[in-house]
């Protein structure tokens, strides 16, 4: 007996043995996959849920809402195609959740917002407009934090930390007024006038349609300031039309294009308009919001994508559209989600280097070489020049009310003045 005794307390007391060599699990929680281990995290990234926090900075109550909304759309819808599973733009398992602040388009406001997110966040997907964003910049650089401009100012490409996606406002005009230049038959037959608004934004339309003015030989006969959130434009429009300006140039959001073109209708004022990509927006497809004749000398020029545009990636994305129904049909909801489809990119092959820090964010970002965006985009995306030049190409479209889509007037080309061999020959062709 007691032989038996002491060798089942021998054996109790190698079983405590050998348990207390494992090493325990604290209540609760669960053992890191080693995979998930060997990842490098800083801010914005919990690896036992597997999921990226991902900052959205938007307007969707202020003078760009127009806008706003569906912008901020765009990024949930591509959150919900990646939460949703299998989507292969992110590894197995991975997912997103937006963290998002409505500024209105106020600058300070905006600062604020930066303040209360930023350290949740990898990334901001969203910082929505020019004077919205260039007061974080200096923030942006101490925290080592990449924010995408929901902006083509070409001041954002010149900040390694607000990377644009698309053709700069500024290459906008220059291509706009090319083509003024060949619809009128002439150079000498184009009176040239610019409605900008007071801010980066303006200037930078200013900029790109004065240079190419001088390049082409052309006039600038009036210039017109405006403020975000104006209403009255009868004073704008009374000066337009006693310089006898023919072809102007919109680089104002919709809140004042749609009013400076209604105001321009009751005073029988008919130039050719030509409005940047932010001077429109897809409500005025509807007649119930501005009459049809309203914009019927209205071009557009842009080079991005619009919703149904002939591009590879064109009918998933309808088709992905068609499962969230409730998420808005708008160009903007498109521009946002292929800018979110970058982001992304660079997201997925940070996540298989094993370094999704902000800065092992920014890296696989610059190693962005060649994408479209899953066939969105018409001219590849290049991040891996600095200052970024993602896009130099420009297209002029005209909207067909009827059908809400658009005619292509002018095909995509580099603006003329740029010099480009590209724009020598669409030069010299003529």
């Amino acid at each position: 007996m007691q032989r038996l005794v002491v060798g089942l307390l021998a054996t109790a007391f190698c079983l405590m043995a050998c348990k207390k060599d494992e090493a325990p699990t604290p209540e609760g929680t669960q053992a890191r996959p080693a995979a998930l281990s060997d990842i490098k995290t800083d801010k914005g990234v919990d690896l036992e849920k597997k999921v990226v926090y991902i900052g959205a900075l938007n307007d969707e109550s202020g003078p760009g809402a127009a806008i706003g909304k569906p912008f901020a759309a765009g990024k949930r819808l591509l959150a919900r195609q990646v939460n949703a599973g299998d989507s292969g733009l992110l590894p197995p398992g991975w997912r997103v959740e937006l963290v998002e602040r409505d500024h209105a388009y106020n600058p300070q406001n905006a600062v604020q917002a930066y303040s209360d997110i930023h350290e949740q966040v990898l990334f901001l997907g969203t910082s929505f407009g020019t004077p919205n964003t260039l007061p974080l910049r200096d923030k942006l650089t101490a925290d080592n934090l990449v924010a995408f401009p929901a902006s083509q100012s070409s001041e954002m490409a010149r900040h390694q930390y607000t990377p644009p996606i698309g053709a700069s406002y500024k290459l906008e005009a220059m291509r706009a007024l090319d083509w003024a230049v060949e619809h009128a038959g002439g150079a000498d037959k184009v009176k040239a006038a610019i409605v900008a608004q007071g801010d980066d934004y303006g200037k930078d339309g200013l900029e790109g349609w004065t240079e190419a003015a001088k390049h082409h030989g052309v006039t600038v006969v009036s210039q017109q300031s405006v403020a975000p959130g104006q209403k009255d434009f009868a004073a704008v429009v009374t000066a337009l039309q006693q310089s006898g300006a023919n072809y102007v140039l919109l680089t104002v959001l919709p809140g004042a294009s749609g009013p400076i073109l209604g105001t321009a209708a009751q005073l029988k004022y008919q130039p050719t308009w030509i409005g940047q990509t932010p001077a429109w927006v897809d409500r005025f497809f509807d007649p119930k919001v501005i009459p049809a004749p309203v914009f019927a000398n209205f071009y557009w020029a842009t080079g991005l994508t619009f919703w149904g545009d002939d591009v590879p990636g064109m009918k998933d994305f309808v088709a992905l559209h068609a499962k969230y129904p409730d998420t808005p049909k708008d160009f903007y909801t498109l521009a946002s989600y292929v800018q979110g489809r970058v982001q992304l990119e660079a997201l997925k092959a940070a996540l298989e280097a094993k370094d999704v820090t902000r800065a092992g964010y920014l890296k696989a970002l610059k190693n962005i070489q060649r994408t479209t965006a899953g066939g969105l985009t018409a001219e590849t995306v290049d991040l891996s020049r600095f200052p970024y030049a993602t896009a130099l190409q420009v297209r002029v479209l005209k909207p067909v009310l009827d059908q809400g889509s658009w005619s292509v007037v002018a095909g995509y080309a580099p603006p003329k003045a740029l010099g480009t061999p590209a724009a020598k020959a669409a030069d010299d062709s003529k």
